[in-house]
């Protein structure tokens, strides 16, 4: 979105208001371009997609993602953009199976909420170095909180979460590759 005639001081008011995942601000002379987050978040983000997206190449699970897709549901007034998004087997029809949300600082609007309103079936939060992985209950239309994914079973999340937070995402990689007992390629630096 772009918005013209903002002043400094309401840029500035808006940042602050708007200082959560998601939400990116440029401001050029009275200009405002409201976009997404933080390099921590996104380095974050980036890598958690990465390492799960190899994990399952390795696994030879398939794992369709779609990234920060926008997702709507008039009739129950919800809409969210997560920061990655995936179903196992399938191609996206209506909601994604798996929903990741990075959080760098604490969101205003409870996503567990927006996500339940869709019927996705797991919501992984990363936060605080860590991960929380949640269980869609059809029955109470809520999410419980679970050791660990029955969607990517085997997904160490700790593992993930120790890589996740890295700025060599190479070696990081390399390390998962390893752990899960892949192959290893030699480096194409030479080539």
């Amino acid at each position: 979105m772009l918005l013209q005639n903002v002043s400094w001081k309401q840029y500035v008011l808006l940042r602050d208001l708007l200082d959560g995942p998601g939400v990116r601000l440029t401001y050029v002379k009275g200009v405002l371009e409201v976009l997404s987050p933080s390099p921590e978040h996104e380095l974050w983000k980036k890598n958690i997609a990465r390492l799960v997206e190899l994990f399952a190449h390795v696994r030879r699970i398939d794992l369709y993602g779609y990234g920060s897709t926008t997702f709507r549901k008039e009739a129950r007034e919800r809409g969210a953009e997560p920061d990655e998004c995936y179903l196992v087997g399938k191609k996206l029809a209506d909601y994604p199976e798996i929903v990741l949300e990075v959080v760098h600082t604490t969101p205003l609007i409870d996503k567990l909420d927006v996500y339940a309103a869709f019927g996705v079936l797991e919501v992984w939060v990363f936060k605080n170095g860590a991960f929380s992985i949640y269980g869609f209950d059809a029955a109470t239309s809520t999410y419980r909180a679970r050791s660990g994914s029955a969607l990517l079973e085997g997904l160490d999340f700790e593992l993930v979460a120790r890589l996740a937070v890295r700025e060599d995402t190479p070696q990081a990689l390399r390390e998962l590759e390893q752990a899960l007992g892949a192959p290893t390629t030699p480096s194409a630096r030479g080539v």
